[in-house]
């Protein structure tokens, strides 16, 4: 069972880290390359920024984002900021996004994301989570999948794997980090192949972050995996 409130603390927490962090940069490096192609560290700075509201309208029955070219247009005009200007809205953006979260509501309801894909409203709070651990390593500033919360690392393995199955491009695949295990890909009564590695390894791999070669892989290759 979902722990909204759980999940909302540890947003707060995963933000004070990701914030502390980003104050020791200065204006040059927010505008060099962070990890994700074709983004400065700003990019991802205003991206979290302008998701944090975006998670507020989908809290509050209003559309995720007016289109998608209006978030991306957002998105590149906040990324140049100074750095002092990009850590004052994400704190703002971040407590606008907790302060939604902690009206009284249903958290059994459905909500509309991006592209029509719906979730339960009390998964919301994970999914701002997931937004601010992966993008504090798509930084590049010396945070990486092994520093973040293992709890936060084998939910998000759980969620990206359950995101894959029945996707009939992904094999039927079995990701164990030797303790525990996951089903992923096509439908089928056994799996293929067995992708075996350290939880971080596993999660780069399925969240696009890493290559897959601090994987072991039997029955097969890697599995190609669509965007997400």
């Amino acid at each position: 069972m979902i722990d909204h409130g759980h999940d909302l603390a540890s947003v707060h927490d995963a933000t004070n880290r990701l914030l502390t962090a980003a104050a020791e940069l200065d204006n040059a490096s927010v505008t060099a390359p962070s990890r994700l192609p074709g983004w400065t560290r700003g990019h991802v700075l205003a991206h979290l920024a302008r998701n944090a509201d975006a998670l507020v309208n989908v809290l509050e029955g209003r559309p995720m984002y007016v289109s998608g070219k209006a978030r991306d247009a957002d998105i590149e005009r906040d990324a140049p900021r100074p750095l002092q200007t990009q850590l004052a809205d994400l704190r703002e953006s971040a407590a606008r996004f907790q302060a939604a979260g902690a009206a009284p509501a249903d958290w059994s309801r459905t909500v509309e994301l991006r592209n029509g894909v719906t979730d339960s409203a009390s998964r919301v709070p994970f999914r701002r989570w997931a937004e601010v651990e992966l993008h504090h390593v798509d930084l590049g500033i010396g945070y990486e999948l092994e520093d973040v919360p293992e709890q936060f690392t084998e939910r998000e393995i759980a969620f990206l794997a359950d995101r894959f199955s029945g996707h009939p491009d992904v094999p039927p695949t079995r990701l164990t980090d030797g303790t525990r295990a996951w089903r992923t890909g096509r439908e089928a009564a056994d799996v293929e192949i067995t992708v075996t590695g350290p939880a971080p390894e596993l999660l780069g791999w399925l969240a696009g972050r890493r290559d897959g070669s601090g994987l072991t892989v039997r029955g097969g290759s890697l599995p190609g995996l669509p965007p997400l």
